[in-house]
């Protein structure tokens, strides 16, 4: 058992990267989470499967192993255990050893399916490298302000395609394919999201002039979303260059000496204090 205080310097070294110990700590974490996620891609190669099958066992195992190490300390290290538990990166941090042990209680024709099914949440361990890194920390923050942005977006798309749907059913029909609406919908978010199956396809003139409409459209629409959270990450970095004057509040360069608005020093002379 540890002390009070070699708990919190463990506590630092996991959950923190501002010691040397924590910055190692995060880049060995790093390098097996790469090489866990990488024998997961590989053991679903078949050819590879057969060939090396102890292999892929015996690293799943080491790295399960050592990942369920990193679970109970963090758990241990926790002030409020409970906390991290339900968080976002304690849910994926248990996902992500719990195919490996639940293998022991399946058994029968459906094991190896499962197993495969299962496995596939390791793959969630990588989203884990948004926690180390600066840039993860600010495409998440980003995305998070352009949320009302991207859903009044997603609901604008949403009525669009419904409404574009109902009118290649009106002016189609069933005979050519469009048998309902809700199968003229799908034809439409199909169309505006320019994948283009061809399993529907009007046959009359007008119809082909409003398929040709979402085509363009979809293209336009496409670059909404990536425009909207590229306009966030360059405000957020905008936000971390500049800084405010404590005399009248204007924003200023983080390298500004003097206050352009008032004339306030920003950078005391401490050699003349």
């Amino acid at each position: 058992m540890l002390n009070h205080v070699q708990k919190i310097r463990l506590y630092k070294i996991i959950f923190h990267s501002d010691t040397k110990a924590g910055k190692l700590f995060d880049v060995v974490l790093l390098y097996c989470i790469t090489a866990s996620v990488l024998i997961a891609i590989l053991d679903s190669v078949k050819n590879l499967h057969n060939a090396l099958p102890v292999i892929f066992i015996t690293l799943e195992w080491i790295f399960t192993i050592l990942f369920s190490i990193e679970y109970i300390l963090r758990i241990y290290v926790s002030p409020r255990p409970s906390r991290y538990i339900f968080s976002f990166y304690g849910v994926i941090d248990l996902l992500s050893v719990l195919p490996t042990y639940l293998g022991f209680f399946i058994s029968g024709y459906q094991f190896f399916i499962t197993i495969r099914i299962l496995r596939l949440l390791r793959v969630f361990r990588i989203f884990r490298l948004l926690e180390f890194t600066r840039e993860g920390q600010l495409l998440v923050s980003s995305v998070r302000n352009a949320f009302p942005k991207i859903t009044f977006f997603f609901l604008f798309i949403i009525s669009m395609v419904v409404i574009l749907g109902t009118l290649m059913y009106v002016i189609e029909g069933g005979q050519s394919g469009f048998e309902s609406i809700p199968k003229a919908i799908y034809w439409a978010i199909v169309t505006i999201t320019t994948v283009g199956y061809g399993d529907v396809v009007p046959n009359t003139v007008l119809g082909k002039f409003l398929s040709s409409f979402i085509m363009l459209l979809g293209y336009s629409i496409i670059a909404v979303p990536t425009g909207i959270v590229t306009a966030e990450i360059s405000k957020s970095t905008l936000s971390q260059k500049t800084k405010d004057c404590p005399h009248c509040g204007q924003e200023l360069p983080m390298e500004a000496i003097y206050c352009y608005r008032c004339g306030n020093r920003m950078i005391k002379n401490h050699s003349n204090e």
